[in-house]
């Protein structure tokens, strides 16, 4: 009997190909993207920065809103800097831990996300249907409890994805036609039974994710009905502004998510370069737009960027 070949059990590298069919358009498509990855950069960090320079926003609504800063530049970082040096430099090879460090981190900041916004509803309906008893239930302790259920779940429901990748055996070639790993993807090149990885990286997230629009849902349904009793038009309008922007940032979050996801599981007849154009624009999309959202319908916001830069040229001029 020949010996058996162990080395296919555990590959050393996977070869990203990054968008089939449209290799020789690597360095355009790389343009919009790099350049959305720096507006990125650049919005979430001057949200992250005024927030915290300004005594006046830390409160729960804006500190939860620096959580969803971080959450945005953690998840567009995992994925965009290796997809521009695969673009730029066909740098096509990842190591099979940094492969599975960079799916996790994905697919973990992508559940934290939806915490996140949970949280936010809840601090919305909170402020809106029981203003009194705000700074009783919105407590710093239990912001920071807020953020540390977001890590502990995420971990919890991500972390076994490693467990079930590494028990499986791969066979070469160990091609990625994708621009990053992420479980599915990765699974499907095994060459090995994987219905439990099918079952687990669609059953366990989408039951997550529902229960998390559930929450949301409800939350939204009793500040409608809190809003329409509001007797005064200025009250109403400004809850209206605050409770718009939320539910921008949660479109932008949600409707992609579930268009990707479904797209690559049941989409058979969208070409495959569709799929990864969506998958990539996924990781750079959202984590624009928040801040800019935010930015452009939160008047408090918009004063206090203001006022921090402002202040900030002052001092570095001496004045």
């Amino acid at each position: 009997m020949p010996p058996v070949n162990l080395t296919s059990t555990t590959p050393a590298t996977f070869i990203l190909v990054g968008i089939p069919g449209m290799e020789q358009l690597h360095v355009w498509i790389s343009i919009p993207f790099c350049t959305m990855y720096l507006a990125a950069l650049l919005g979430n960090g001057v949200l992250l920065f005024t927030i915290w320079s300004e005594r006046s926003l830390h409160q729960p609504m804006y500190l939860f809103l620096s959580m969803l800063a971080v959450a945005d530049l953690t998840l567009s970082t995992a994925a965009v800097p290796k997809m521009l040096a695969l673009f730029w430099f066909r740098a096509r090879e990842i190591s099979f831990g940094a492969c599975l460090t960079q799916m996790f981190f994905l697919h973990f900041t992508c559940s934290a996300e939806s915490v996140i916004l949970v949280a936010m509803a809840f601090d919305r309906f909170v402020a809106i249907c029981h203003p009194l008893r705000y700074g009783a239930v919105l407590t710093p302790a239990a912001v920071a409890k807020t953020g540390l259920v977001a890590l502990l779940r995420s971990f919890c429901i991500i972390f076994p994805c490693i467990f079930l990748l590494k028990r499986l055996p791969f066979c070469e070639p160990n091609v990625i036609l994708h621009t990053y790993c992420e479980h599915i993807g990765i699974a499907r090149l095994a060459c090995a039974d994987i219905s439990v990885n099918l079952w687990y990286g669609l059953a366990v997230p989408l039951a997550v994710v529902t229960l998390d629009i559930v929450l949301i849902a409800v939350s939204y349904v009793f500040i409608l009905m809190a809003l329409f009793r509001l007797p005064s038009r200025i009250a109403c309008h400004k809850a209206f502004n605050t409770c718009g922007s939320h539910i921008c940032v949660l479109v932008f979050f949600y409707v992609p998510a579930a268009f990707t996801a479904l797209t690559y599981r049941f989409g058979w007849n969208i070409p495959h370069h569709i799929h990864i154009l969506l998958a990539n624009l996924y990781v750079v999309f959202p984590p624009l737009l928040n801040p800019v959202v935010y930015g452009v319908r939160t008047q408090q916001i918009r004063e206090k960027v203001v006022k921090v830069f402002v202040c900030s040229k002052s001092h570095f001029l001496g004045e």
